[in-house]
C-alpha cells in the first residue's frame, strides 16, 4: 500500500479547513434562532391551528358511526358510506339552491355596487355627501338585526307579488343584495377614486358616453375590487343561516346551511358523520372560487384604502 502523497495531504487539510469554516458556530445558531428560527416555529403552530379542524372534519366524514366521539382517533376508519348516503337526502337540491343564491348574489352585488360607486366617485350632485355618510352608518349594523322587519316585509309583499314573498329564492337574493349594498359601495368607492379622472375626460373628448366609459374603460381597471366583492358576497350568501331560515320555508328551497343544520339540531339523533361529509363537499365551490380569484384579493383590498 503506497504512502499518501503531499498533494493528497494538502487537499484533505484544505477540505477540513473549509468544513470547519462553514460549520455553524453556537453563536450563529443562537442568532439565527432569535432572528429567523422563531418565525418557522410560529408558522408551524399557525398551520397546525388552521389545518387540524379541517383534518378532523375530513376524518369524521369517513367514520360511519355518525358521532364525533367515535372519531377521536383520526382516520381509524376509512368508509365512504357518508358520502354515498348524501344521495338519499335532499342534499344535492340544497347544493343547487345554494349555488343559485350565492352566484346571483355575487353577480348582483358586483353590478349594483359598481354602478353606485361609479356615480358617487365621478358625479357631483345634491345629496352626494349625505348619501355616502348614510351608507357608512348603515353598514355599521348587521343585517341579522332586521330579521323581524324582513319577515314582515316579505310576508306583506307575498300577498301582492308571490315571487317576492316568503319561500322564494328571488326574495332571499334581494334581501342579500340590499343588505350588502352599503358596504360594497363604500368598498368600491375608495377603489374607483384611484382611477384618474383624466381617463374619463379623454374618452368624453373622443365622443364616448357614460355607459361606454363605465363598461369599456372603468370596469376593466377595477377588476381586483370586483373580484373581492364577488367573493365576499358569495361566501356571505353561501354560509348564511338566519336570514335563509326565515325566508325559505319549504325543504325543497332550503340552502345547505339551513338543511344541514337539521341533521345535527336534535341531540338524540344527530348524524355528525353525514354533516361532516356534506361540509367537505360544500367547501369545494368556495375553495375553487378563492383560488381562482386569489391574485386579485390583496390588490382589491388594499388599493382602495390609500388615497392617491
Amino acid at each position: 500500500m503506497s504512502a499518501p502523497t503531499t498533494a493528497t495531504i494538502t487537499t484533505g487539510t484544505a477540505r477540513a479547513r473549509r468544513t470547519a469554516a462553514t460549520a455553524p458556530r453556537p453563536g450563529q445558531r443562537r442568532r439565527w434562532l432569535l432572528e429567523v428560527g422563531w418565525k418557522y416555529l410560529l408558522a408551524i403552530v399557525i398551520l397546525f391551528y388552521a389545518m387540524f379542524p379541517l383534518i378532523y372534519v375530513f376524518s369524521a366524514s369517513l367514520n360511519p358511526n355518525g358521532n364525533l366521539a367515535a372519531a377521536n382517533s383520526l382516520f381509524s376508519v376509512f368508509d365512504a358510506g357518508n358520502y354515498a348516503a348524501l344521495g338519499g337526502t335532499s342534499y344535492w337540491a340544497w347544493y343547487g339552491n345554494t349555488l343559485i343564491v350565492g352566484g346571483a348574489s355575487a353577480i348582483g352585488a358586483v353590478l349594483m355596487g359598481a354602478a353606485a360607486a361609479y356615480a358617487f366617485s365621478r358625479f357631483r350632485f345634491t345629496g352626494r355627501r349625505p348619501g355616502l355618510t348614510a351608507l357608512l352608518i348603515v353598514q355599521m349594523f348587521p343585517q341579522a338585526l332586521a330579521f323581524v322587519a324582513i319577515f314582515l316585509m316579505l310576508l306583506t309583499l307575498g300577498e301582492v307579488f308571490p315571487a317576492l314573498g316568503l319561500n322564494s329564492k328571488i326574495a332571499l337574493i334581494c334581501v342579500y343584495l340590499g343588505g350588502a349594498l352599503g358596504v360594497n359601495t363604500f368598498l368600491m368607492y375608495g377603489f374607483f377614486n384611484t382611477i384618474p379622472m383624466e381617463i374619463d375626460e379623454s374618452a368624453k373628448i373622443d365622443g364616448a358616453t357614460h355607459a361606454q366609459i363605465f363598461w369599456r374603460l372603468i370596469m376593466p381597471l377595477v377588476t381586483p375590487i370586483l373580484a373581492v366583492v364577488a367573493l365576499l358576497a358569495f361566501i356571505a350568501a353561501f354560509g348564511d343561516y338566519i336570514i335563509a331560515k326565515i325566508v325559505l320555508v319549504s325543504e325543497d328551497n332550503w340552502t345547505l346551511a339551513v338543511g344541514m343544520f337539521q341533521w345535527v339540531s336534535n341531540q338524540l339523533s344527530s348524524n355528525w358523520g353525514l354533516f361532516a361529509a356534506g361540509a367537505i363537499l360544500a367547501s369545494v365551490p368556495v375553495l375553487v372560487l378563492f383560488l381562482s380569484l386569489q391574485r386579485y384579493i390583496v390588490g382589491g383590498l388594499t388599493a382602495g384604502s390609500v388615497k392617491g
